[in-house]
This record gives C-alpha cells, sequence and structure tokens, in this order.
C-alpha cells in the first residue's frame, strides 16, 4: 500500500508541475499554477490518509492546515503588508505557500521521507509560483514556509511512532532531537 501511495503521490506531484507550469507564463498563470499547487496538496494531505482508513493521520493533517491558517491570518492581519502588485495589504505571510507546506510536512512526517520529498518540491514550486506571479515578496513565502512546516511537524505524528525526530532551530544553532522507544 506504502508503495502505491508513494507512486499516487509522485504522480500528482509531476502532473502538477507539468500542468501548471507552462512555459511563457504571466501573473495570471502562475497565481493559477499556485492555486492548483495548493489544492492538490490540501487534497492529498487529508485523502491519503483517509483512503487507508488512517483516521488519526486525517484528523492530525486537519488540525495542522487549521492551526497554519489561524496563524497565517492573524499575521496578515497584525503586519498589513502591502502586496508588490499592489492588490491589498495581506501579503505577509503566503497563505499558499503556508498551506502547501503545512500539507507537506504532515504528509512527510506521517509517511516518511518518500512521500514528503514529491509534496515539498510541489510545495516549493508553489512558494515560487506565489512570487511568479506576484502576490508576494521572498520573505513571505519563506515565513510562509517555516509556519507550514513547523505546524505539520509540530502537530502530526508518525504512523510508526517508535522512533520520533523534530527538528529545530533559533539564533544560535539548529538540529535534531531524537527519541526511541522499545
Amino acid at each position: 500500500m506504502m508503495a502505491a501511495m508513494r507512486v499516487a503521490l509522485a504522480l500528482l506531484a509531476g502532473s502538477l508541475l507539468t500542468v501548471a507550469s507552462p512555459a511563457r507564463a504571466d501573473e495570471a498563470d502562475w497565481g493559477r499554477a499556485s492555486d492548483i499547487g495548493r489544492d492538490g496538496l490540501v487534497i492529498a494531505a487529508l485523502t491519503i490518509p483517509a483512503v487507508q482508513g488512517d483516521w488519526k493521520g486525517t484528523g492530525q493533517s486537519a488540525m495542522a492546515l487549521a492551526a497554519t491558517s489561524v496563524t497565517t491570518d492573524l499575521l496578515k492581519r497584525i503586519t498589513k503588508e502591502e502586496r508588490p502588485d499592489h492588490s491589498n495589504d495581506r501579503s505577509f505571510p503566503s497563505g499558499h505557500t503556508s498551506m502547501s507546506f503545512a500539507a507537506a510536512a504532515s504528509l512527510e512526517k506521517r509517511y516518511g521521507w518518500e512521500v514528503g520529498l514529491p509534496a515539498h518540491a510541489v510545495a516549493a514550486f508553489v512558494g515560487v509560483a506565489r512570487v511568479k506571479a506576484d502576490k508576494h515578496f521572498v520573505h513571505d513565502v519563506i515565513a510562509g514556509a517555516a509556519i507550514g512546516e513547523a505546524a505539520g511537524w509540530l502537530i502530526v505524528s508518525k504512523k510508526d511512532d517508535k522512533v520520533r525526530w523534530l527538528p529545530w532551530g533559533d539564533a544560535h544553532g539548529a538540529g535534531a532531537m531524537v527519541s526511541v522507544r522499545f
């Protein structure tokens, strides 16, 4: 079942990147591409566990996505940064990117790097597309990625929780904490 899930997610990632990245794209094309990437990842994060009957995984993914959405919206309301295209003052942080990375991190934490790698490739594409669509600055996307990644890693548990690890970082360094249960 895990192999089938990896193949399905890899096909999803490949098709999203192929369909969503026209050779000569304008801002609207990049905007549509980022919508497709984000929506595909959110759907994958909620349906892959559900299809497997992993309701705990579905619930945890939903919680990570909800926490990401609330945090992102709160920061948008507080910072009121104008978008590069001057359409409104909700640029910081990127919601598309935060939701994409929350979905990708949830999938990776729950099912491993084989699922997380293609999901993160799509999430990174979404971030690039938001900048190319002239909806966000690079720092908006980086902040969104950090928010989503943190929510996924902090809220979702590994399906097999005998070994757990949590990446961390601060102004003085970074690392990972590992715990093993026998």
